[in-house]
């Protein structure tokens, strides 16, 4: 037991130098390290790090989802309600329709149930490389927020297809209309059971004394809590985590104190980023236990299986997405849509971000190893094998080039203030407001307190400069803005410096000193945010 815990822990280190590597290359880590796990593969240092199937979902997929759906704007989902529910549904019945078929003919004894399973496994692409490319090249705001919100009802989506038809490659049964209905109750009850169990959780967070620990620990616990009541009724535990987290998440400001809020990101990010690195290295790794047990099927046969059905799915995603555009277009003569004319440069670029990754991993490897008495799952490890070339190719090929293809494209930003500008619209009119609140509350102690006089002052310098800066957006380029942001950083770094030396002084308390630093650290991070330093 004491040695596989060692493994796990070299096994997390080893996660943080690729993670490293990937930065210095400027590549998405997901990419790095599903091939660092397949280098690895080839030795027998990790063999013994395996995880159980029938756990993978409950591990793994309640926080990534929750994390997800907190980050993802209610305002951006419901602008891009129609294009996100496509993309979430009919493309993902689609593709699950398609890779089907296709698998059913080029696969000797491969059922068409089967090829459901398979489809529902490897529809839905994976947000986080999506994402970290994405962030890292110039993109217009409403493609990532289109790709994070389809990504929370994809995987909700896809996993119902695979239930299904895990349901018939299990019974040997399939009824439509069964299934039909069944569809429907399991969404509708999973939305429910998520969003009571939110409510539960909401009034925790607002009504019991609770401490910035205790709400913290209480939001790593929320999202278990949600899959496991609606997966122990079998409903969607999927749909319950994204409900419930799109409800909470919107009411975060009522629930948690800023001091939850700063630290619980914190808290978060590294939880997801530990989570994404276990499973994107276990991609690479699960390789030689999944090629040992093909049986029949040889590895070389197996990998033009693999490749075949991974072009098959990148080109109907992009069938679909610009056949979405163009749909859009069609609609928009009869309602309201967020945008009426999409073009062909978004849809491409949306298309070709369709990598694979870890709910697809997670899919695959959830699928028993027997059904009935004793007897193998059918073409179990042959699946497993396609699901692991499908996200090898999508993520290296496409990941890959999808930078490429970004800066080729240059997909337009059609939203109508920059978001420089709008950052200076918001600072200018919380400035005024201030304003105006101080004048009307407190105008008449402003002579006789100096520390009121001195706030009133600061802001309306503020407001002066932001005024200012808005006027001459226009005229300074953006070149001379980055000179001001390296000059203002490496101020900080100085400041720093003192606050560090003024640190060896015995008169000077120390937590004081960090507090300063912490404050550094936050005009840094702003700073770096509006310039993109």
């Amino acid at each position: 037991m004491q040695g596989l815990f060692i493994e796990y822990v070299f096994l997390i280190i080893l996660i943080l130098a690729l993670v490293m590597i990937a930065n210095k290359l400027r590549l998405a880590y997901p990419i790095v390290l599903v091939l660092g796990g397949l280098v690895l593969s080839f030795t027998s240092i990790f063999s013994h790090v395996t995880i159980d199937p029938e756990l993978v979902f409950f591990i793994f997929l309640p926080p990534l989802l929750y994390e997800a759906a907190w980050q993802t704007s209610w305002k951006e989902f419901w602008r891009w309600r129609r294009v996100i529910t496509s993309f979430a549904f009919p493309i993902v019945i689609i593709t699950s329709c398609i890779i089907a078929l296709v698998s059913n003919a080029l696969i000797p004894g491969f059922t068409l149930a089967l090829g459901f399973l398979l489809g529902g496994i490897i529809s839905p692409p994976d947000a986080i490389s999506a994402t970290t490319i994405m962030r890292g090249v110039s993109v217009p705001k409403s493609l990532v927020s289109i790709v994070e919100g389809e990504s929370l009802l994809n995987d909700a989506s896809s996993l119902i297809v695979f239930r299904f038809a895990l349901l018939a490659v299990i019974s040997g049964q399939f009824h439509f209309q069964e299934a039909a209905t069944s569809f429907f109750v399991v969404v509708f009850m999973g939305i429910v059971i998520g969003l009571l169990v939110g409510a539960i959780f909401y009034g925790i967070h607002r009504w019991l004394p609770t401490t910035t620990g205790i709400a913290i620990v209480l939001t790593l616990i929320t999202p278990y809590c949600m899959y496991y009541c609606a997966e122990h009724f079998h409903f969607s535990g999927v749909l319950a985590v994204v409900s419930g987290g799109l409800f909470l998440s919107g009411k975060r400001q009522q629930i948690l104190t800023y001091q939850s809020r700063i630290q619980g990101v914190t808290v978060w990010n590294s939880l997801v980023f530990l989570l994404n690195g276990l499973v994107f290295l276990l991609i690479g790794l699960q390789l030689p236990s999944i090629v040992q047990q093909l049986g029949d099927s040889s590895v070389y046969t197996a990998i033009g299986y693999g490749l075949v059905i991974s072009l098959v799915l990148i080109l109907t995603r992009l069938f679909c997405t610009l056949g979405a555009s163009l749909f859009t277009r069609f609609m928009s003569r009869f309602i309201t849509v967020a945008e009426a004319n999409p073009g062909w440069r978004a849809p491409l670029v949306m298309g070709w971000a369709g990598m694979r990754g870890v709910v697809s991993l997670a899919a695959a490897l959830s699928i028993p190893l027997l059904i009935g008495e004793g007897e193998a799952f059918p073409y179990r490890n042959l699946i497993l094998f396609i699901t692991f070339i499908v996200i090898l190719v999508t993520l290296v090929f496409q990941g890959l080039t999808l930078p490429w293809l970004i800066r080729k494209v240059k997909p337009e930003n059609r939203t109508a203030i920059p978001e420089h500008q709008q950052e200076l619209i918001i600072q200018k009119k919380l400035a005024q407001f201030s304003i105006q609140v101080l004048e009307e509350k407190y105008g008449e102690q402003r002579l006789q307190n100096e520390y009121i006089n001195n706030l009133f002052s600061k802001l309306q310098i503020d407001l002066h400069l932001f005024q200012r800066e808005l006027e001459e957006l226009d005229h300074t380029s953006e070149n001379e803005q980055k000179k001001f942001g390296r000059m203002y950083l490496e101020l900080l770094e100085q400041q720093r410096r003192l606050l560090n030396k003024m640190n060896h002084n015995a008169d000077f308390d120390e937590e004081l000193i960090r507090k300063y630093l912490s404050l550094l650290d936050l005009e840094e991070y702003k700073l770096r945010e509006k310039l993109l330093l």
